[in-house]
This record gives structure tokens, C-alpha cells and sequence, in this order.
């Protein structure tokens, strides 16, 4: 009951905001990825930010990382599809917490596993962190932040896999234009 009560005051509140309190913003991001068990990686990608109140903001962005386990024998590509809501306690500080959809394509080394074919899958995680939002000119914000992503891959086709680890903590940058 008090679950729905809250959901339903949030909406509200967000529903009520008068629009001159709201700005929307999208821009390129970039970013270092690590993984316990991969080598660090970079990857690139778009984010789009709406914020409904000076504290109270969400993003939605797509981005393609790219990654390898057990010696190359398997090369994880990655296409997340992310949603996160953001809480401004300060005007350039936020915390952020959301989840993402990953369409993951595994691509096995063929000298080293034969029987195993390359697949497409979809995979479901979550994510927090924090950064910051620095405002550069009237029109632009540069961004900055890190978040841990628990995703848990599924590698027990593979012999000798089962104690990989798949989460991984991202940093980002990212230069926001006002729309």
C-alpha cells in the first residue's frame, strides 16, 4: 500500500512541475570499462538526459562495448540500452541508479571450442553511481561519472568458465547539448 501511495505522490509531483523548471539535453558520451575477469575497454555512445525538476532527472543512452574472456577465446559485444534516474542533491552532484537491457552477441573461438555456435542474446542489469554535471556555456554540460553494473552472464557452456565474473564498473564523460 505504501509503496503504491509513494509511486503515486512521485508521479504527481513530476506531473505538476511547471516546464520552465525542466531541461532536456543529448550529446555524445565515451567511456573505460573493467570487468574482474576482461582486460579494461573503452566505449563509445549517445546519452539523452531530461531533467523534471532541478533535483529529480533521467537518461536514457545506448552504447557499444566490446570484451574478451579466457585468453580471446571468447569476445563479448555488447549493445546496452540503458534507463537511469537521477537525484540532484546539489545542482552539478547527482546520484544515478537504473537498469539496462543488454543485446550481447557471443563470439566463441573456433580452434578452441568447435562445438559451441555464436549467439545472440538478451540480457538484463543494473546499475548505480554518481557524478557530476558541469554547466560549460549557456547550451552545453560536460559530464562525468562512474557506476558498477551487475550483470551476470551466463558462461557454463563453456568448460572451465563457471567462476568468471561479468559485472563491471564504467567511467564516462560526456558533453550534453540543450535542446
Amino acid at each position: 500500500m505504501w509503496k503504491k501511495t509513494l509511486l503515486l505522490m512521485g508521479l504527481i509531483t513530476v506531473l505538476v512541475v511547471p516546464v520552465n523548471g525542466q531541461s532536456v539535453s543529448l550529446g555524445p558520451q565515451v567511456g573505460y570499462y573493467k570487468a574482474q575477469d576482461t582486460d579494461g575497454n573503452f566505449m563509445g555512445g549517445v546519452a539523452w538526459r531530461f531533467k523534471f525538476t532541478p533535483m529529480l532527472g533521467l537518461e536514457a543512452s545506448i552504447n557499444y562495448r566490446q570484451e574478451k574472456y579466457m585468453d580471446d577465446a571468447l569476445t563479448v559485444r555488447s549493445w546496452p540500452v540503458m534507463v537511469t534516474g537521477l537525484i540532484y542533491p546539489l545542482p552539478i552532484v547527482y546520484g544515478a541508479i537504473g537498469a539496462g537491457w543488454y543485446n550481447t552477441t557471443f563470439d566463441y573461438d573456433q580452434d578452441k571450442f568447435a562445438l559451441l555456435k555464436d549467439e545472440t542474446t538478451q540480457e538484463f542489469g543494473w546499475h548505480f553511481g554518481g557524478g557530476v554535471e558541469l554547466p560549460v556555456g549557456s547550451n552545453f554540460k560536460l559530464t562525468g561519472d562512474i557506476r558498477y553494473v551487475f550483470l551476470d552472464y551466463d558462461f557454463e557452456e563453456i568448460p572451465g568458465s563457471s567462476e568468471l565474473e561479468s559485472n563491471f564498473y564504467v567511467i564516462t564523460a560526456g558533453l550534453l547539448f540543450g535542446l
